[in-house]
């Protein structure tokens, strides 16, 4: 009797721990560390995500530790992206009341993600600075890191402003992020910008291929639609006219 109900309490255990999974037209999203549904917002179906804080717990005072970590939505059914580009309509709101004074509506992207989340690229934005009226602000607008030894304040300190960068974005509106990966950079373009808004010129991580997925962070009600896949090989830059510093 008591195998068979520690079986049972395996298999419950078991199934509680499997990964949700939502459909979006053919889409399918696997959510790891966010709690999400598929509604309708503004006249469409759209996957809507947030952080789930019990999975994954939250530390003002451990900011570096508790932030840039596993909390997405995976896109199933491609798991080795590489190069290429990643293009989504995202929207981003703040909870009320705001679990922590510092939320910004962090909203992004995912990539190269290894199978079992222990290392990904990242490229997000904070909505709430991207029209600030301080330069000093926007320039906080957009964020790369690398899980999980490149977070947002081990880079501030090794490279300042190197991998953040300012972007039209606002909390409240729908905008499209496009990212082109290329070896060992990428770029991320804002709604129809011929131009991009911010480069990697390289990116840390070590593993090469692997999904894609939508990222929120704490305090973001992130609203996602419309996502775009496209692999490319590899494409050799052309060598242009350097660019001394001023």
């Amino acid at each position: 009797m008591k195998k068979h109900t520690l079986l049972l309490g395996l298999i419950f255990i078991s199934l509680n721990i499997q990964a949700q999974v939502l459909k979006l037209k053919k889409q399918e999203f696997e959510l790891h560390n966010v709690t999400g549904e598929i509604v309708k917002f503004q006249g469409k179906k759209v996957l809507k995500i947030e952080r789930d804080l019990n999975a994954l717990p939250f530390d003002s005072t451990r900011l570096e530790a508790t932030v840039d970590e596993p909390h997405y939505a995976r896109l199933l059914g491609l798991d080795d992206f590489e190069n290429g580009t990643i293009e989504v309509k995202m929207y981003s709101k703040l909870k009320v009341p705001a679990p922590f004074s510092g939320i910004a509506g962090f909203i992004g992207l995912f990539f190269r993600v290894k199978e079992d989340d222990s290392e990904f690229e990242s490229i997000y934005v904070r909505p709430k600075v991207g029209r600030a009226s301080s330069q000093r602000l926007r320039n906080h607008s957009v964020q790369y890191f690398s899980y999980p030894d490149y977070k947002f304040d081990t880079l501030r300190k090794i490279a300042p402003y190197e991998y953040e960068g300012s972007a039209p974005t606002a909390l409240n509106e729908w905008f499209t992020m496009r990212i082109e990966v290329n070896g060992e950079s990428a770029e991320m373009f804002i709604n129809d910008e011929k131009h991009s808004s911010f480069i990697v010129d390289k990116m840390f991580g070590k593993n090469k291929k692997g999904f894609v997925g939508l990222f929120v962070d704490i305090g973001t009600i992130g609203y996602f639609r419309d996502l775009k896949v496209t692999k490319r090989a590899y494409q050799e830059k052309k060598t242009g006219e350097k660019i001394s510093d001023i």
